[in-house]
């Protein structure tokens, strides 16, 4: 800390980090620097790319991803078996029949998103567990598939709005890009909103067109569905009806689920960046210095400072510093604080001896 009678300042790290390498009293320190070697992310695995729990921010844009169409493949598969048992029991059920396989259909998508009107209703003992079983398989479905079907739609029309409001002005597809990842749970809030007005709209039309309802009776009609509060007095009960209602509900009652998320996350986003800000602009303190200084040599450096003010914003915890300095330590076979490639090809060939 002391050279010729001066004390160095903890920070001297930062702004001299050039001589510091050269001298030869510097403790060997660890520090992060971007891998030149890394492969891009359009060379990662299928398998590793394909995990859902890796959002990436190009898949809006791309094709359909693998595990959508089999969620989707799942979903259908599952609207199939529910509609064959129930047109297996389908004397079993009583109230406002149209046709035989419509009504399974239909029952099974109004038993899948919990409306349940009551204008069909099961009659035996047979048919109540079959709705029993449907109800909680369907909600456990149709929150992990309709969901992400309809985060995907959204994401879609999320790009349509910022285009939009960009229509007028010369803006390229890369900064459009950049603004919707920037501002992407509020432009998602504004598209489902916008979606759910639609919905609602087309909704209320249908019913005072084909089912004959008066504009209020066909806007409470709706908002019970959308709602999935159901009360039963007013549903659809033609063959036209039945069917706009099984894609209709589908769509409406998933999508003012997700609007609800989208205003939790982000009244959470809000609450981040303010965490973020606030972190940003304090007084660094003594205190600060000392928690930052992870090698305890007396000097913070970039990367000691990057990672203490990322743990202060709740962006990582101690727990993942400890995890990711574990695989830094098995990575490193000589001991040296630094990766090499031999180091690489060394830790891969323990581990395949293994």
């Amino acid at each position: 800390m002391a050279s010729n009678g001066v004390k160095e300042p903890l920070l001297s790290g930062i702004t001299d980090a050039t001589a510091q390498t050269h001298r030869k009293d510097a403790p060997k320190r660890r520090m992060f620097h971007h891998s030149r070697s890394a492969p891009p992310a359009d060379h990662i695995s299928q398998d590793t790319a394909g995990l859902a729990s890796v959002p990436r921010s190009d898949s809006i844009f791309g094709n359909l991803h693998p595990n959508f169409r089999k969620m989707a493949i799942f979903f259908f598969a599952y609207l199939g078996i529910g509609a064959v048992c129930f047109y297996l029991v389908r004397r079993q059920i009583k109230g406002k029949k149209t046709d035989g396989f419509l009504d399974a259909v239909y029952l099974c998508i109004v038993t899948m998103t919990t409306v349940g009107y009551g204008d069909l209703v099961p009659n035996n003992t047979v048919s109540k567990l079959l709705a029993c079983a449907f109800v909680f398989t369907g909600m456990a479905l149709g929150a992990l598939i309709l969901g992400k079907a309809a985060d995907y739609l959204v994401e879609k029309q999320e790009i349509l709005l910022v285009r939009a409001m960009h229509m007028h002005q010369n803006v390229h597809k890369s900064e459009i890009l950049k603004e919707a990842e920037t501002h992407r749970i509020r432009y998602k809030c504004i598209s489902v909103f916008i979606l759910i007005l639609v919905l609602i709209v087309v909704g209320t039309t249908f019913l005072v067109i084909v089912e004959k309802f008066d504009v209020v009776d066909a806007f409470y009609c709706v908002c019970s569905t959308i709602t999935t509060l159901g009360y039963g007095d007013k549903s659809f009960s033609t063959k036209a009806g039945r069917i706009f209602a099984v894609f209709w509900i589908l769509t409406s009652t998933i999508c003012l689920a997700q609007f609800f998320l989208y205003i939790a996350e982000l009244n959470t986003e809000k609450r981040q960046r303010a965490l973020v800000k606030w972190v940003l602009t304090r007084r660094v303190t003594n205190l600060d210095l000392e928690a930052a200084d992870l090698d305890d040599d007396g000097r913070v450096g970039l990367a000691e400072f990057i990672v203490y003010k990322l743990k202060e914003m709740g962006k990582i915890t101690q727990e993942d510093i400890k995890l990711v300095t574990e695989e830094f330590e098995n990575l490193d076979v000589d001991q040296s604080g630094t990766l090499s490639a031999s180091d690489i090809m060394l830790a891969q060939s323990s581990q395949t001896e293994r």
